[in-house]
């Protein structure tokens, strides 16, 4: 039976640290799905097709990786994708309690698939898409956090919400 894993989260914007660790994660199963959430009560800088595109960009490089966009319940749509794997990252103890709460709803909610966590590595440890986002809208260098294509996507769309053209 093939291992299928999926990676979800909002990725505004995928970065360093979120390819690492789908870089790691494809090596340790079968296929790995990076599932964009929609997330209607987060107000992203990117809408979701261009978080979509963004992240298949940057992860094209990888046979058994696969990006989606998502709106429905996380363990409908792993049911979709036919996975036995909710992958989520930890990267300081404080992630651990929420992340813990996520794993064990889901649990509840399909006790078929079980939630696995991987910590980044010690480079990226510090690094969150809040954190890369602030930084960009303040005008501070974010190149050495996101890939090249992504800081790019960022400093358009920031000129573009100081012009107001949004």
């Amino acid at each position: 039976m093939a291992i299928v894993a999926v990676y979800p989260g909002t990725f505004d914007p995928i970065t360093n640290g979120h390819s690492d660790l789908v870089e790691r994660a494809s090596k340790l199963f079968d296929q790995v799905i990076v599932a964009v959430a929609a997330n209607p009560g987060k107000t992203p800088l990117f809408d979701l097709s261009h978080r979509v595109d963004m992240a298949r960009n940057v992860l094209g490089n990888m046979s058994n990786v696969k990006v989606c966009g998502f709106s429905e319940l996380l363990v409908d749509f792993a049911r979709l994708c036919k996975a036995n794997v909710i992958l989520r990252g930890l990267r300081v103890v404080s992630d651990f309690e929420y992340e813990m709460q996520l794993a064990s709803m889901n649990r509840h909610l399909s006790a078929n698939v079980e939630t696995l966590f991987l910590t980044p590595a010690e480079q990226f440890s510090f690094i969150s898409s809040s954190l890369v986002r602030e930084v960009a809208l303040h005008g501070g260098d974010v190149r050495e956090f996101v890939h090249p294509l992504v800081a790019k996507e960022l400093v358009t769309m920031i000129g573009r919400r100081h012009k107001g053209q949004e």
